[in-house]
């Protein structure tokens, strides 16, 4: 008996969660959701790679410094822009001969969150292994790994930065990997509006915006991939962008009807001020998001079976638009770890 009384409420509120999606307030779901977005307690360290502020402060050095390239004009930060939402503003990322990459520059905005393998088709295994990608390529920083050790090495205040971070003062691939991921996983966003609202603060953020919310978790079922605290459920799509030879996760599992154009879903914090958007920068505003959710993309058997015409009004696209906006700081400075006490707990 009492699991049809659960099973009559749920239903209930299944039916008022599509009244309020018609227009009918606030839906009743609202408060559950907002749970899921609470912030976690701490920045994640894998084991293998425990914090250390010497080890940050040494990661930090090496993506600001063009030391890393082959002839010294590149650095990590030459993509990966602090007032841009760590990202370049490019539809796709520049070669060092101001020619197109593949893909688009993807944000670090709250990396330390990510997990399973990275990047937009997922060829990285972890974060430790991203940089010496970059770094080796020729289109990109074009310096070999060998030569990237020798020239730390040669490096008196490097040689000191690397001793004092480590056991073991040689310089290897693995630390310069380790200390470059240490500090990235300190690139975390700041307190937003949204991030007021969830913790109490019912003026944080406007009617529209909540509206936004519900939509978001509702009946738009954004919530599906962008989900929690860090808008990502840290898996590959198809939302039915990708074409022809750019075919994403399916490079690597080409047998896989459904990853044959299936990307990374990117977090949303800071969107206002990453376009453009997709893995292929094809999608200029935030607003041409919308749409292209709205009409549910590319219509193929790959495509994500969440992935459907929505049908908004214009007055839901308007809500959408201003709940997005919520989740930027306004402000061009990421890295904090203000909120994050435990944060940098002593190896």
């Amino acid at each position: 008996m009492a699991w049809k009384v659960g099973a009559a409420i749920a239903g209930l509120l299944g039916l008022a969660g599509v009244a309020a999606e018609l227009g009918g307030g606030a839906d009743p779901r609202r408060a559950g959701w907002r749970e899921t977005y609470r912030p976690p307690a701490e920045i994640p360290f894998p084991s293998d790679n425990p914090y250390s502020a010497a080890k940050a402060e040494l990661g930090r050095r090496l993506f600001f410094d063009p030391i890393l390239s082959g002839d010294g004009s590149r650095a990590c930060a030459t993509c990966h822009i602090p007032d841009l939402g760590w990202g370049d503003g490019r539809a796709r990322a520049a070669t060092r001969m101001q020619g197109d990459m593949d893909l688009r520059t993807p944000t670090l905005l709250n990396i330390a969150w990510q997990d399973g393998p990275m990047g937009w088709d997922g060829k990285f295994r972890s974060l430790e292994s991203v940089a010496a990608m970059p770094m080796t390529s020729p289109a990109n920083m074009n310096l070999p790994m060998a030569d990237a050790l020798a020239k730390l090495s040669a490096d008196r205040s490097y040689a000191a930065a690397f001793a004092t971070a480590f056991d073991d003062p040689a310089i290897t691939r693995e630390r310069l990997e380790a200390a470059l991921a240490t500090f990235e996983r300190l690139i975390v966003t700041g307190t937003t509006p949204f991030d007021r609202w969830i913790a109490g603060d019912e003026t944080a953020i406007a009617e529209p915006a909540k509206r936004g919310f519900d939509l978001f978790n509702g009946r738009a079922d954004c919530a599906s991939c962008h989900s929690g605290w860090s808008f990502t459920d840290n898996s590959f799509h198809d939302i039915g962008v990708g074409s022809g030879a750019d075919i994403g996760r399916g490079r690597f599992k080409p047998t896989s009807v459904a990853l044959r154009y299936a990307f990374k879903t990117p977090t949303l914090r800071e969107a206002g001020r990453r376009g453009p958007y997709m893995h292929d920068g094809s999608v200029a505003t935030l607003e041409a998001v919308i749409d292209l959710y709205d009409r549910g993309g590319i219509d193929r058997p790959s495509r994500s079976r969440s992935i459907k015409p929505l049908h908004l009004s214009a007055a839901e696209r308007a809500d959408l638009l201003a709940f997005l906006g919520t989740l930027s700081t306004g402000t061009g400075r990421d890295v904090t770890t203000a909120s994050f006490t435990a944060a940098a707990p002593a190896p």
